[in-house]
């Protein structure tokens, strides 16, 4: 040991605060095991609570408020319009992040779970030099690697304080109300944050490269969304890149290739939403066994080991599904695995939503994915403009769909587009997890009038007895 360096030894080391991070710390804490937690910020939470789904859900409901008043008039209710408080939001948003944050500080204590603010680098498979903090070496026998991801900037066009370029960090901190932003990129950080700020006032533009939005999601999921985001945003330019961007004071200036009458545009602000890129830079992973992949994220097996014993990892920088939900239960697992106990991250149906207006969710398979294996699928759609809920709710532009086994008629996968479906798809997840038939689906008597009776009827049409669309004929 240097003379004069603080060293630690801890049983698990966990590295990074994020959902994976501490959700890991706490289970191998209620495991009985000694736990430390390091992670750059005071509070757990990583960039979830912090600088992504917690602040992004809460700008997205003042979204929905917003429409929600655009559409009472059609009811016979009309309301002023809205006046936006920039500063009484980012002072509404702050609110809860601090509530959830100190809530994880809380339970952390109460488990008995050590917090270090600090960047960890390793120098071997067994120790961490931190930086940033009192201590200086920890000593572990078990490792987590948490250590997320981060977006990936545009070539030369990296955001730095107060420029005109931003990632989902930037925008998420509301600096203001741009007259007109710039979106690049149709995934859920594009589609999302774009729509804040279009219901918020900005004129917004949205470029994908691909030919249509939400690439590698189901088209007839999209379509609802698409229709919709065509009369709130500018503009909607599909299988268009941007060859150059520069900024100056009063604008950034792009260039679009695709098929566009104007080229070249300035715009006040402008968003990337281009993808996201594992932290494995600068944290020492080459003085470990761990491997990479090709697209550098961390190899794992399915108990979350990597090629380091010693070493697991989960979340983002483990590649896969980049969802908070997903890291905590591969955390989770980490954790019993450390501790002896059978466990594996066994996962058939993953869920995941796009909290626009209409929302979308979808889990298992899809039918994208179906086609480019060759699988053979049977598929059952319920519109919602059948369905008396939504209809009350002036949302008729739903579909609830369900992909099966033609043969089994197992259920493999199900596809929601309509208000509300970031709770409805949970019991398309159960039913995939339990192996569950249509019949199964069908049978359970859903509560009249709900959303959550679209997946009875998708399930229903299987069979031939959906009450409220009327059954294919059958071929003679």
């Amino acid at each position: 040991m240097v003379m004069g360096e603080l060293m630690q030894d801890t049983e698990v080391l966990v590295i990074g605060g994020g959902p994976g991070g501490y959700s890991a710390a706490f289970r191998a804490a209620d495991l009985g095991m000694d736990v430390t937690l390091v992670d750059m910020s005071e509070r757990p939470g990583g960039v979830c609570l912090f600088r992504g789904c917690i602040p992004s859900k809460t700008l997205l409901h003042l979204a929905e408020l917003i429409h929600d008043a655009d559409r009472a008039a059609a009811m016979g209710v009309s309301f002023s319009k809205p006046k936006i408080d920039i500063g009484g939001i980012r002072t509404w948003t702050t609110s809860i992040i601090d509530r959830l944050a100190n809530g994880l500080v809380s339970l952390s204590d109460k488990r008995g779970v050590q917090r270090i603010k600090g960047r960890a680098v390793f120098e071997n498979s067994n120790q961490v030099r931190l930086h940033d903090a009192d201590i200086r070496r920890i000593r572990f026998q078990h490792a987590i690697l948490a250590t997320g991801s981060h977006p990936t900037p545009f070539p030369g066009a990296a955001p730095k304080e107060g420029d005109r370029v931003m990632t989902s960090t930037e925008a998420l901190a509301l600096p203001d109300i741009p007259e007109s932003l710039l979106v690049v990129g149709s995934g859920y950080v594009g589609l999302e944050i774009g729509s804040v700020y279009a219901a918020l006032g900005s004129r917004v533009t949205l470029v994908e490269l691909a030919d249509h939005l939400l690439p590698g999601v189901d088209p007839d999921l999209v379509e609802p969304l698409r229709k919709r985001l065509d009369k709130t945003f500018a503009a909607i330019h599909t299988g268009t890149k941007i060859t150059w961007i520069r900024e100056h004071e009063t604008g950034v200036g792009v260039k679009l290739e695709g098929d566009l009458k104007n080229p070249e545009q300035t715009f006040e602000r402008v968003l990337m939403g281009i993808g996201r890129h594992p932290n494995v830079e600068g944290i020492g992973l080459e003085k470990t066994k761990i491997k990479l992949d090709k697209k550098g994220f961390v190899e794992i097996d399915e108990q979350q080991r990597t090629a380091d014993k010693q070493i697991l990892a989960v979340g983002d920088v483990a590649g896969g599904m980049m969802l908070a939900h997903k890291a905590a239960g591969e955390g989770k697992v980490a954790a019993e695995i450390i501790a002896g106990k059978a466990s594996a991250f066994d996962v058939r149906a993953m869920p995941a939503i796009v909290y626009t207006d209409p929302q979308i969710a979808w889990c298992g398979l899809t039918e994208e994915a179906a086609r480019r294996t060759g699988r053979s699928i049977s598929v059952q759609r319920f519109p919602w403009k059948y369905s008396g809920r939504a209809l009350t709710m002036g949302a008729p532009e739903g579909v609830t769909k369900i992909i099966a086994d033609p043969e089994t008629r197992r259920i493999l996968g199900v596809g929601i587009v309509g208000r509300d479906t970031e709770g409805l798809i949970a019991e398309g997840v159960l039913a995939i997890e339990m192996g569950a038939l249509v019949e199964d689906l069908a049978l359970i008597i859903h509560a009249h009038p709900t959303l959550s009776e679209t997946e009875g009827e998708a399930a229903e049409i299987f069979m031939g007895t959906a009450t409220h669309i009327l059954p294919k004929k059958k071929k003679q």
